[in-house]
């Protein structure tokens, strides 16, 4: 048995922190701990421990879409999209920077113009692309995410210099990244004009059943990979982009994992519970495909078995024991989360604050705030 689950983590999670209360000392205000209901017990003390740590150690959320950048200039809207509101990227930078956010992964989502409401799954493709329709996707965002680097919003961040230089410069790093290997189609060429685009991982599959495979929401069509994907997963590891298997399907896990290179990663999910299931959630056995194999798993904190901060950080911790600690990251899905329970990077050193007040060692904390991703990226591009 590990040492966070003798140290029976959710019971030493108590009582009463709001985002406000957290934006306060963010701007070096008094704390006020009866403030709100994260559901946190942490002291002043406790929150300054996690600041520091937010300042001193590199961060990264590996699984973002900051200000739902991805709806800037859309032009082909449905209900889901119109209903998610404009975009508001700049707020997000400053909060990122108030909260010392080293660098998160800001993707790119190949089907958001598809997508629609499933009474099981959250989200469901409702249509098949037009010819073309993927492809110019991709070209819109990913133009969205160049403008924001042209303009010094957002630092580069194409390997790890970048994301050390960003946090010596205290400016977010943006990791351009893509949900949906949908645009890549049947072209392998696409693969290395994403690379040289700066894109630096590749969700393989999201929620439209594609060319690579099946997502983890929908009965499967195949049992695994198809040859294709197998092909374009290939070409991920070659080229040195870090594949992300966050919403495939088991099979499709399988399938990657036997033919896969590099160390891959699960960027927002968390862990089936004898209480808990869901289809975006995953069970140990699942897991453990991609963190034998050297990869990650990021925690999300959506409204999926979790209704406060304080559930989110007792996800982390079984997270933990069960994959151990060299393996899990923080993945948020900011801000494109189903009823979150953390939507605000200003609070983010409240995560490291937690862990910290639960037991886990400085050099813990730093694996699962950034150092492990930045350990699977090395990897990648080796």
């Amino acid at each position: 048995m590990s040492r966070f689950t003798r140290r029976s983590a959710l019971a030493a999670l108590g009582v009463g922190l709001a985002a406000g209360a957290a934006r306060a000392w963010a701007q070096k205000q008094i704390f006020d701990p009866q403030g709100g209901s994260g559901g946190l017990k942490l002291t002043e003390t406790q929150i300054a421990a996690g600041q520091a740590f937010a300042l001193n150690h590199p961060s990264v959320d590996v699984h973002s879409h900051p200000g739902r950048f991805f709806l800037r200039d859309i032009t082909k809207q449905n209900a889901t999209t119109r209903a998610m509101g404009l975009p508001f990227e700049a707020k997000v930078l400053t909060d990122m920077s108030v909260g010392h956010v080293t660098a998160a992964l800001f993707n790119c989502v190949s089907d958001a113009v598809l997508l629609g409401p499933s009474k099981t799954a959250g989200l469901m493709a409702e249509r098949e692309f037009e010819p073309g329709e993927a492809w110019a996707e991709y070209q819109r965002q990913i133009a969205v995410l160049k403008a924001m680097v042209t303009r010094g919003d957002a630092a580069p961040g194409l390997n790890g210099r970048d994301i050390s230089h960003a946090m010596i410069s205290q400016r977010p790093a943006a990791v351009f990244a893509v949900e949906g290997g949908d645009f890549i189609e049947d072209r392998l060429e696409r693969v290395h004009t994403a690379y040289a685009d700066g894109v630096r991982s590749v969700t393989i599959v999201h929620y439209h059943p594609n060319q690579i495979g099946d997502p983890q929401t929908e009965t499967p069509r195949s049992p695994g990979l198809t040859p294709l994907g197998r092909d374009i997963v290939r070409e991920l590891n070659n080229i040195g982009m870090v594949v992300d298997l966050a919403h495939a399907s088991m099979g499709v896990t399988r399938g990657a994992v036997a033919i896969a290179t590099r160390p891959m990663m699960i960027s927002h999910t968390n862990l089936k519970r004898p209480d808990l299931d869901h289809p975006r959630l995953i069970s140990v056995e699942h897991a453990k495909l991609v963190t034998t194999h050297g990869g990650v798993v990021g925690s999300v904190p959506s409204g999926i078995g979790q209704t406060t901060l304080a559930d989110w950080i007792g996800s982390i911790l079984r997270l933990t024991d069960a994959v151990g600690i060299d393996h899990v990251a923080v993945g948020t899905d900011m801000d494109a989360n189903f009823m979150p329970v953390f939507s605000d990077y200003a609070d983010w050193p409240l995560i490291p604050a937690a862990l910290l007040a639960n037991g886990m060692a400085e050099g813990e904390v730093a694996k699962v705030m950034g150092g492990n991703f930045l350990r699977v990226l090395a990897a990648a591009q080796r």
